[in-house]
């Protein structure tokens, strides 16, 4: 059988603006494909890993995430050495792919694909059939499996047709389609792992933002006080992040045929899509608030030295004011020489 492993982590491009591609191979040509997702081809090659050829396919969306599609072959993904030799060829090409500080943060995602071009007597009975096997292969474990267990992981399953059907879970999937007509499903797969990555980077960025606020106000207060240069610098990278948000938003909206909808809600259900939109929207709420809140109390404190000013000068005017008194009464004398 063919496994698809599917690799995604932050990658910016050069600043340069290379021609963009569109999704290919949707079935039956959805009303509305994710054109608004700028993909850019970065080649293809085949390498060998652990004595197996492994078809690469790298990919970048939007400028900020490289995708890479890995295919290769094992004799039998069921089987518990496999399973070991199945976690070294991943292990590799994580290592040859994605940089070092990215894989120590974790800020990445992997997905493994199942595809099978025949299933008998048909896809939902091989599944049943196999039910164990699978949720072991799905989540890359080779201990026993609960029954309620195995039910969640083999739960959402979409189909196509009586032969043709796609079963979803949130660490991995099987694609069963006849003549190997599998790439319309990992086209859809990917557009929901890069979703899922661009949630976690605008869950990390708004972090670096609270940490930085938390650093600046909050810590060390015998340190100058902020300015509002600083201020405004926070407020404008909140707009950046609610931009970006306001653009992943937008891509849960671009998927129109009955299938491709269908299978892409799948997708957002068990990656936790919807779960993800909410808390990063929550957490940009709150920033806005912090930011509100902090802006109101430097412009209080702004107010308050300008009080004490305005109270210094009106005393030094009073001073001023009484000492030319006394001397116009004769109440102050100057010694003479």
């Amino acid at each position: 059988m063919e496994i698809c492993y599917l690799l995604a982590f932050p990658d910016a491009d050069d600043g340069k603006a290379p021609i963009s591609e569109q999704f290919k191979g949707l079935k039956d040509a959805p009303y509305f494909q994710p054109i608004d997702i700028d993909l850019v081809s970065l080649g293809e090659e085949t390498i060998v890993i652990e004595g197996h050829a492994v078809l690469v396919t790298r990919q970048r969306y939007d400028g900020r995430v490289q995708m890479i599609e890995c295919r290769f072959e094992l004799k039998d993904p069921f089987a518990a050495s496999v399973l070991q030799e199945r976690a070294k060829i991943e292990s590799a090409l994580q290592s040859r792919f994605i940089p070092v500080p990215i894989r120590h943060s974790g800020l990445f995602e992997e997905y493994i694909i199942l595809l099978v071009d025949q299933a008998n007597p048909s896809p939902e009975k091989w599944i049943d059939k196999n039910a164990l096997a699978l949720s072991r292969f799905i989540r890359s474990q080779r201990e026993v499996l609960g029954k309620e267990e195995v039910n969640e992981i083999l739960a959402s399953r979409t189909s196509y047709s009586t032969d043709e059907l796609t079963l979803i879970d949130w660490e991995g999937a099987v694609i069963i389609a006849r003549n190997g007509d599998f790439q319309s499903d990992i086209a859809l797969l990917k557009i929901g792992n890069y979703q899922l990555l661009r949630y976690r980077m605008l869950d990390q960025s708004i972090e670096i933002m609270l940490d930085k606020i938390n650093e600046a106000f909050f810590k060390n207060k015998r340190r100058p006080r902020p300015t509002g240069g600083l201020i405004r610098q926070i407020a404008e990278h909140r707009l950046e992040v609610m931009l970006d948000f306001e653009r992943a938003e937008q891509y849960m909206l671009l998927i129109g045929d009955w299938y491709t909808s269908k299978l892409y809600e799948a997708i957002q259900s068990e990656f936790y899509l919807k779960d993800w939109k909410e808390s990063v929207k929550t957490k940009l709420d709150n920033l806005g608030s912090i930011v509100q809140t902090i802006k109101d109390n430097l412009a209080v404190s702004w107010e308050n030295v300008m009080d004490r000013i305005q109270l210094a000068l009106w005393l030094f005017m009073l001073f001023g004011y009484l000492y030319l008194y006394f001397l116009d009464a004769g109440w102050i004398i100057f010694p003479s020489n």
